[in-house]
């Protein structure tokens, strides 16, 4: 590989079709597809896109749970410089209304349900919402008026191959490879553009800190749409020459039944997940002695948690994983060395070249022991934010990404979270801002005001708790409130905590004051 396809994610691809033809890459629901077919799928997928009109630069939505078709299109993508716009399945309207637009995305890949929403007539019945949406390509053999089938495209013979290999000779390094959004104190979702350097920077480097082989087995359980899926999992495994057992959406017993089924030594998840397997009646039936690296990431790990995963999990190394979107992914991890105990303090030193300092206020270093907001500088971190210059400027200075998380780093270069600078919270392992919740409540016709932050609990680790005033003469129920939010939030944003109030208390600026709410909730008897 030359140097300048080294940094591209598909001249690695080609690389590990050619030097691992029949190795398999996907395990997905009793098949498999291995290196050779992605390539040659993607290829085919890619070029059914040229012919498209699909071209550098014009985005491509994607919308599906973890699949291979997921990755078909992902790899297809990359081959032609159509950077990859990351879509939850539990999006809704106010999600896809923002997301879809400010992406201006020119294709949308779909499937055509998930659980009990019918992503066809969700779309059909919104089309005029999304104009730049010029091609709807859903994952389905059965074809329904203009739509198109992904299954044909990736049939598609070739009959232009320099056609192609132009497009993938125009792809460079610094392209935009996907697009993952994270939520934003403004309400706004944020657009984290990442490259193709980006995302195997921040791969590679945790193939490297671990130790990950080609022997090595994956849970892809985490999903797609995220850093921790995308890039964590699948581009860890295209680079180490691994494989990865996709689960479409986390089952805790899926994810046991995969651990033995092909030996998975690569366990992953957030707390939550972990909480949630060690619930599952019956767990010592499944072998899990194949696992070994648990890798815990999106919060801290309880000590109570630590020991049971690692009393369930006896031949396992207990790890931490600190990244973000802006980050494309890990730029921390836990030393191979760290016992249980400083697993649960700490989460962990900075890796590869990466760099990381604590910062005051005014953007000064810290000395080590002090507290700060973390921020991180190298490959791994990403330009900025689609479309928002503003957001771009206040969150990335100098190469460093400000991270909006307090900690401090000690002399051994370990470093301590100790909370968000903002109002963030993490609830089941998913960032939630309370400012873009508050904005979708106050459209309810009969909410007047909304405010909420996150609040201890034993199972989500954080969940919502929002406080509502309703109009003048109008009577509003618990029920019609969480209808209304499954209408419109993915269900991790949902919260789980509604508080009906006469008023709420104001700053003098007239704001909501929001941290004399969450004192008062805190406080011993509080509500």
């Amino acid at each position: 590989m030359n140097d300048r396809n080294k940094s591209k994610v598909h001249a690695l691809l080609k690389k590990r079709a050619n030097t691992l033809p029949d190795k398999p890459f996907i395990y997905y629901q009793d098949s498999h597809v291995s290196y050779e077919k992605m390539d040659e799928i993607s290829d085919r997928l890619a070029y059914s896109l040229l012919q498209l009109g699909i071209s550098k630069g014009d985005m491509i939505a994607v919308v599906a749970p973890n699949q291979p078709e997921w990755l078909y299109t992902f790899f297809a993508a990359v081959k032609i410089g159509a950077p990859v716009v990351a879509l939850n399945v539990r999006y809704r309207l106010a999600e896809f209304d923002y997301m879809l637009n400010n992406s201006q995305a020119k294709a949308l890949v779909c499937i055509d349900s998930f659980g009990e929403f019918d992503f066809r007539q969700f779309f059909k019945e919104n089309r005029s919402r999304f104009p730049s949406v010029e091609k709807y390509i859903y994952i389905t053999s059965n074809k329904l008026q203009d739509d198109i089938s992904l299954g044909d495209l990736c049939k598609t013979v070739v009959e232009n191959q320099s056609l192609l290999e132009q497009a993938k000779q125009e792809v460079d390094e610094t392209d935009t490879a996907i697009i993952i959004y994270t939520s934003g104190t403004t309400g706004k979702p944020k657009g984290a553009m990442i490259s193709n350097k980006n995302i195997l920077a921040s791969a590679s480097a945790q193939v490297e800190h671990f130790n990950i082989q080609a022997t090595d087995v994956f849970i892809g359980s985490l999903p797609l749409n995220h850093v921790g899926g995308i890039t964590c999992a699948v581009t860890s495994c295209l680079i180490c020459g691994g494989s990865v057992v996709l689960i479409p959406s986390f089952r805790p017993d899926l994810v046991l039944q995969a651990s033995a089924e092909y030996g998975i030594t690569i366990m992953a998840g957030v707390p939550t997940m972990y909480v949630m397997m060690l619930n599952v009646s019956g767990i010592d039936k499944y072998d899990l002695s194949s696992v070994r690296y648990c890798i815990a990431g999106g919060s801290n790990v309880e000590p109570q948690l630590c020991t049971a995963i690692s009393k369930t999990f006896p031949g396992a190394k207990l790890l931490n994983l600190y990244g973000l979107s802006e980050t494309s992914g890990a730029c921390v991890l836990s030393s191979l060395d760290d016992g249980v105990e400083k697993v649960s303090e700490s989460i962990g030193v900075v890796i590869d070249n990466f760099k990381v300092k604590v910062v005051d206020g005014n953007g000064n270093e810290l000395p080590a022991e002090q507290i700060g907001e973390l921020v991180f500088k190298g490959d791994c971190v990403i330009s900025g934010y689609l479309g928002m210059e503003k957001e771009t400027a206040d969150n990335f200075r100098n190469g460093w990404v400000y991270t909006g998380d307090m900690g401090y780093i000690d002399n051994d270069g370990h470093i301590y979270l100790k909370g968000r600078k903002k109002e963030m919270y993490i609830q089941g392992g998913f960032n939630v801002y309370p400012v873009e919740i508050e904005n979708v409540l106050t459209r309810h016709p009969k909410v007047a005001m909304a405010a909420g932050f996150g609040v201890p609990d034993p199972v989500f680790g954080e969940v919502g708790r929002f406080y509502i005033v309703t109009k003048p003469g109008e009577v509003l129920t618990e029920e019609e409130l969480f209808n209304y939010c499954k209408q419109n939030l993915a269900d991790y944003k949902i919260p789980k905590q509604f508080e009906f109030a006469d008023d709420l208390p104001l700053t003098p600026a007239g704001k909501i004051h929001k941290s004399l709410l969450k004192e008062k909730y805190l406080a011993p008897g509080g509500c």
